[in-house]
């Protein structure tokens, strides 16, 4: 019997022990750094001669490794290995399929720092975003592990009916395609991939092509800990033979995707027509952008609100679909809780993030991100007023860093408080009241999070029924959501409401099956 489920710790930096066993790791990943790395189809590795790179948007000129460009041929054998493979995936006791997870969270948990060094190299992460990027993949393993035991067979859920002996089943779509995105580089693939093949699925893992390498110790890890190779297959390289060819197959089922806005409506629109030869509509699981709201009120405590909405718009230099984008403080805290967000933020320690862990701000993830942002900073200076930041941060090595940066007296419909920047750029915005402040947090498309820092229970209460979010947050950041604890997925363009980390997750992944035999 497992015991329960309880969240992975995160690692204490603070202590001289933690933080040579992290700098241990970084060495051994460093020590990897420039190796090739294949496709693995049914258990195959494939070499081919052409290829992209992962570099390390710290030091662009530092190549990490070396990565298949997947063709159609490729994308087509990687579906035959995955139909082949789940023949007899399907059929596997829930159980045991579990039990592949749990044996791979044990040894992630065993390599966490490993598997952390990777991103900080790889995707910019600082120590602590790293470690907690890694923490939540462990949760991900161990929490559907269990979740897919406790949904295999629900027949205890039927009436009974004396003539009939019942059963109601979940059981496995098919063949899906798998497409995470690079900025929780474990964490969401980890989620996405075990939740598939726990059900009993067999799916082809498209990672995104700046954490191509992340991506491959996490597959590699789930082979080592019994996944069969057709189950997980890793076909990298550009959407167009890869992964977008893939969505429009007839003999695809479902997509699981987490990524921006425009790509998630492309999925939903092409995996909706049916092609010819296809037999069933297409599953979509999407999870998509965000433009998220931080309230704060005349009673709230405004330190604490700096604070929050210092970490929740800074940390992973912005880059989360959860990340505090829109600031909104009544006028009467305005001045106040403005100067002390810009006072905090001006004390940001921005560099590599392999130097050490009071690197609090790392790069964003490369140089077309790090264009758009400065695009949108030009757009700032016109709608609103530069408070702090604003310029790219110039290094020997070219890294793709950027000043945190803070517009003050933005308009609640303009371009900077309306679209999806997924950088360190923070729009505040004045409100006459706490109801004006409600108005112009809904006033966007998305609705993923938000959070309401107050006093004022009647205004808590208010802004539970109306704050039109799929995760909302009272006195904390808007950031953070525990696997287990805080189900994970937004309302409107910010997605299907997928609630990953949530008791009903792997449902998505299944289709339930009734059987009834006359006694």
């Amino acid at each position: 019997m497992l015991p329960d489920f309880r969240n992975e710790p995160l690692t204490d930096f603070s202590k001289v022990e933690n933080v040579e066993a992290f700098r241990a790791a970084l060495n051994q990943v460093k020590a990897e750094i420039g190796q090739s790395y294949p496709l693995v189809i049914g258990g195959q590795r494939i070499h081919a001669d052409s290829t992209f790179t992962s570099i390390n948007p710290s030091r662009p000129a530092e190549v990490l490794g070396h990565f298949v460009s997947g063709s159609k041929e490729q994308a087509d054998m990687a579906l035959a290995a995955a139909e082949e493979a789940f023949r007899s995936w399907q059929y596997v006791p829930a159980a045991e399929r579990a039990r592949t997870l749990l044996r791979a969270a044990a040894e992630m948990r065993r390599r966490k720092h490993e598997f952390s060094a990777t991103m900080v190299l790889e995707v910019g992460k600082s120590w602590a975003e790293a470690d907690a990027d890694t923490a939540e993949a462990i949760d991900f393993l161990d929490y559907y592990a269990r979740q897919a035991v406790r949904i295999a067979d629900v027949s205890h859920m039927l009436a009974p009916y004396a003539p009939e002996q019942l059963s109601l089943t979940n059981i496995p779509l098919g063949v899906g395609v798998i497409i995470p995105p690079w900025n929780f580089a474990l964490a969401i693939p980890t989620g996405m991939v075990s939740a598939a093949i726990v059900s009993g699925n067999a799916v082809i893992f498209k990672p995104a092509s700046q954490s191509p390498w992340i991506a491959y110790k996490l597959a590699e890890l789930l082979w080592q800990s019994g996944v069969p190779g057709g189950v997980l297959n890793y076909l990298t390289g550009p959407g167009s033979t890869t992964g977008g060819y893939l969505v429009t197959h007839p003999r695809i089922r479902f997509i699981g995707f987490t990524g921006s806005k425009e790509v998630g409506i492309w999925i939903h629109e092409n995996a909706a027509k049916v092609q010819p030869g296809q037999i069933w509509l297409k599953r979509t699981i999407l999870e998509m952008g965000g433009k998220d709201a931080i309230v704060v009120d005349e009673t709230a405590n405004l330190e604490q609100a700096a604070q929050g909405l210092l970490v929740s718009a800074f940390g992973y230099q912005g880059q989360k679909c959860s990340a505090a984008s829109r600031a909104i403080i009544v006028d009467d805290v305005y001045d106040h809780v403005t100067n002390r967000v810009v006072e905090l933020a001006e004390q940001i320690t921005v560099g590599a993030p392999d130097y050490g862990p009071e690197v609090w701000m790392g790069p964003v993830i490369d140089n077309k991100a790090l264009k758009t942002m400065m695009d949108y900073i030009e757009v700032g200076t016109q709608e609103g007023k530069l408070l702090t930041g604003g310029q790219p941060i110039e290094t020997p090595e070219g890294g793709y860093f950027l000043q945190p940066t803070i517009f003050g007296d933005v308009p609640p419909n303009g371009r900077l408080a309306q679209e999806e920047i997924f950088g360190p750029v923070l729009s505040v915005i004045r409100a006459v009241d706490y109801d004006h402040a409600l108005d112009i947090a809904n006033g966007t498309e998305f609705g993923l999070t938000g959070a309401v820092y107050s006093n004022d229970r009647l205004r808590l209460e208010q802004a539970r029924r109306e704050f039109h979010v799929g995760n909302l947050y009272f006195n904390r950041k808007c950031t953070g959501a525990l696997v287990g604890v805080h189900p994970f997925g937004g309302f409107n363009m910010s997605g299907t409401d997928s609630k990953a980390g949530g008791p009903d997750y792997l449902l998505l992944f299944t289709q339930q099956k009734t059987v009834a035999e006359r006694l």
